[in-house]
C-alpha cells in the first residue's frame, strides 16, 4: 500500500500500475514547491529500479540509518534478498520519479540461461545484497519518458507498459552503451534532449495561450521539423496532441478539488468558452465535466 503527503491533484500525482504478476511500475510526480514523502512496502522477493527523471530524490533505508541521493538522469538499482527494503521516498519539489519493481523470481525466469552475464544473479552473488547507480543514457530517458506520458486507450495500457519495461529492463543490462545510444539516433546531440525538453516546459507553462510552432521552434533553437520529430521520438506524440492530454489531466483533476465550476476549470486550462471544454472534455473521457462531477460525489 502507497502512504504519501503527496495527495493526487493537478500539481501532483502518486499512480502504481501492475503490468503483470511480478512486475508494477510506480509514479511520482511533485510539481509543487514543497519536498514530499512517499512510503510503500516492498519486501525481499524484488528488485528495485529507480529512475529520477527531473529535480531529485533521496532514498532512505534501514529506518532512515543510510539513504542515497538520487539527482535527475540518474538511477538506483536495489538488490537484497535478505532483507525487506521498504520504499521511503523524499521526492525534491519540482521532482518526477519512476520505479519499476519485479520480483527476483520473475527476474531469474527472464535471465536463467545467462545467469552469469547479470553478475549479481550468479551462484556467487545471488545471496548478497546489491546497490548501483548510474547515469541515465539518452534511449532510455526517451523510454522512461514514454512510460510517463502517454495517450492510449485503457484496453493497451498494460501492454504498452509492459513492453517498454522489459525495452528498459533490456538497455539497463546491455554492456554496449554505444548500440544503446545508436537506437535514437536524434538524441545522440544530447543538446537536442533538452531542447525539446525545454519546449515542453515553455507550453506547459503557457497551456492558457501555448505559441505556435514555428514560435516553439525559434524560441528553443530548432527547426520545425527537428521540434516535431524530436518530440514525438521523446513524448510519444506531437506538440499538441501532449498539450491536449496535459490540459484535459489538470482539468480533470481540478474537477476533482470540487473548488472550481466547469467555467472556471476551461478557463484555466485555456477554454474561453465553457461549451468548447465541455466538448474537448468529452471528446478524452467520453462524458461531460459536470457528469463526471455528479459521478464523484455518487
Amino acid at each position: 500500500m502507497l502512504e504519501n503527503n503527496l495527495k493526487n491533484n493537478a500539481e501532483s500525482s502518486v499512480t502504481k500500475k501492475e503490468i503483470e504478476t511480478g512486475i508494477y511500475i510506480l509514479k511520482f510526480q511533485n510539481n509543487s514547491t514543497k519536498i514530499q514523502t512517499i512510503k510503500h512496502q516492498i519486501d525481499s522477493s524484488y528488485i528495485q529500479f529507480h529512475y529520477c527523471l527531473k529535480g531529485a530524490s533521496k532514498f532512505y533505508f534501514n529506518n532512515g540509518s543510510y539513504a542515497f541521493d538520487v539527482h535527475k538522469e540518474n538511477s538506483l538499482l536495489l538488490y537484497n534478498p535478505q532483507i525487506d527494503l521498504p520504499l521511503h521516498l523524499e521526492l525534491q519539489e519540482t521532482s518526477w520519479v519512476i520505479s519499476l519493481v519485479i520480483s527476483i523470481k520473475k527476474f531469474h525466469s527472464l535471465f536463467s540461461d545467462e545467469s552469469n552475464y547479470i553478475h549479481f544473479l550468479n551462484d556467487e552473488n545471488k545471496d548478497k545484497k546489491y546497490y548501483d547507480t548510474n547515469p541515465i543514457s539518452p534511449s532510455k530517458i526517451v523510454i522512461l519518458n514514454q512510460m510517463m506520458n502517454y495517450n492510449l486507450h485503457s484496453s493497451v495500457e498494460k501492454l504498452y507498459l509492459k513492453a517498454k519495461f522489459y525495452e528498459l529492463l533490456s538497455l539497463y543490462f546491455n554492456k554496449s552503451e554505444d548500440t544503446d545510444i545508436e537506437q535514437c539516433p536524434f538524441l545522440v546531440d544530447e543538446q537536442n534532449v533538452l531542447k525539446i525538453r525545454k519546449a515542453k516546459d515553455i507550453i506547459i507553462s503557457n497551456i492558457t495561450e501555448p505559441p505556435s510552432l514555428q514560435e516553439l521552434a525559434n524560441e528553443v533553437g530548432l527547426n520545425l521539423k527537428k521540434l516535431k520529430e524530436g518530440f514525438k521520438q521523446i513524448y510519444g506524440d506531437s506538440v499538441y496532441s501532449f498539450l491536449f492530454d496535459y490540459k484535459m489531466e489538470v482539468s480533470r483533476k481540478l474537477l476533482e478539488t470540487k473548488e472550481y465550476n466547469v467555467t472556471e476549470v476551461g478557463l484555466k486550462v485555456g477554454y474561453s468558452t465553457s461549451s468548447h471544454f465541455i466538448a474537448a472534455f468529452k471528446k478524452k473521457y467520453g462524458t461531460t465535466p459536470k457528469k463526471y462531477i455528479t459521478a464523484l460525489h455518487n
